[in-house]
This record gives structure tokens, sequence and C-alpha cells, in this order.
């Protein structure tokens, strides 16, 4: 990579700066099996629902990358369940699309404040690299916990702007796979989209960035597997960004 190239590079937080996707993965997976196993089929509309055990490749058909209530929906319809959308004010108690979306987050939630969070010591190197070369660095998450998790992992200081799930919903973005987040953030790092690139973990984080016309679209393979980065977009897949620093 020549970095020089470029005004600015946009990162997605889970899996390419810190491992949270485990911590989302495990929260996900919780939310759901309890949900799942508990659901009665005898209920009127769930005589087809397709209760089988969630599984990790539930994580990356369905939920990886994505805002989070967009997640849930694409889970149950895959499953045939419909359940009503809600609100984001839902507890979560409720069952709705956003009550369980909620519910997540609070399982996600517990996890990162008990156990905290490192970064990957490959991406450290990089935004070290990036730093020295004046490179305007900016966080793209679907997630709504991305300010707690830069805090906890120390890299809080390093970026011109964070747009997250909560930036999203009050600027009215579409989230990923559509490109608006991405270039909404190189807005705000003073760039064009041809001239920043961006770095994802997930298929429709690549996506998002094959579709905004981005400069360079780097993928790093975390499980979504790397021919699937590429055909989704990905210019470049590494299994870790130490590679590029």
């Amino acid at each position: 990579m020549a970095w020089e190239r470029y005004d600015a590079v946009l990162l997605d937080l889970d899996g390419v700066l810190t491992p949270t996707a485990r911590v989302h993965m495990a929260a996900w997976a919780e939310m759901f099996g309890e949900f799942l196993s508990g659901l009665d089929r005898t209920r009127p509309g769930f005589e087809d629902a397709d209760t089988a055990p969630y599984t990790e490749a539930d994580y990356f058909a369905h939920v990886d990358g994505k805002p989070r209530y967009e997640g849930v929906a694409d889970l149950l319809a895959a499953r045939g369940i419909v359940l009503p959308p809600g609100s984001p004010d839902d507890p979560s108690s409720a069952e709705t699309v956003c009550g369980l979306g909620n519910r997540k987050n609070a399982a996600f939630t517990t996890v990162l404040a008990r156990d905290g969070v490192e970064p990957y010591p490959g991406s450290v190197a990089l935004l070290d690299r990036l730093g020295a070369l004046g490179t305007r660095l900016a966080v793209v998450s679907s997630s709504a916990n991305a300010p707690a998790v830069l805090e906890a992992a120390g890299l809080a200081d390093r970026f011109v702007t964070v747009v997250d799930g909560r930036v999203a919903a009050d600027l009215g973005l579409a989230g990923k796979p559509a490109p608006d987040t991405f270039l909404h953030a190189a807005a705000e790092c003073g760039t064009t989209p041809a001239r920043a690139v961006v770095v994802e973990d997930a298929v429709s984080g690549v996506r998002a960035g094959a579709a905004g016309g981005f400069g360079h679209v780097v993928g790093v393979d975390r499980g979504a597997g790397a021919g699937a980065l590429a055909a989704a977009g990905a210019d470049l897949v590494v299994a870790d960004l130490g590679e590029l620093a």
C-alpha cells in the first residue's frame, strides 16, 4: 500500500481495530440462543418458524457488519419469524425487532465492562504509521458502542471523527452495505472518496466501500473469508493490518 497517495483512511472498528467482534458474536449468540429456544411454535404465525440453534454461520450470513436492528430483522426473516419492528425505545424485554436488538446491546455492554478490550497489535502499528504520515483517520462502525470501545482500547484520541450507529441514525444515513456512512466520514476528514481508503472485515462493509467509489478498499479476513471479501469488492485482502504497517 502506498499510503502517501491518500488523504484519509476510514476504518471499521469491530474486527479491524479491536477484537470486539468476538464480544459481539457472543452477545448475539446469547440473545438469539435464548430467544429461539424459548419460541413457542404453537402460537399463530410461528408454526413454520425455524428454531434450530443459532450458529456462527448465522452471524456471518445475517448479522456481521450491519446496523443492529437490521441484523435482527435479517436473521428473523431467514428463520421465517415475523415480529413487529417496534421502536428504539423498546425495553430489552419487548418481543419486537428493536427489543431484541436492545437485548443484545445490553449483553454486549455487560461483557465489555467486565472484560475490557485490547486492540490488535498490528492495527496499532498501522495507526502509528499513518499518524506519522499525517493521514487523517476515521472510524466508521455500525455499532452504537464505538466511542466506549475506543475509550476502553486506548484509541479514542487518534481519529478525526467517529461515525457510529448513533451518528448514522441522527443524520438519517443508510447503514452498510450502503456507502453513506463512509461518504460522510470522508467529508468530515476534508477529502473525497477517491482520496480515501476503506478498511473493513465484513462483507457488507467491503460492499459499502466498493459502492462509494473509494480509492482503495482493504479487506481484513477475520473469518468472513478472503474469497468472500474479494468478491464483495476488496482490492486487497490481508489477515492482519500489521502486514501493511
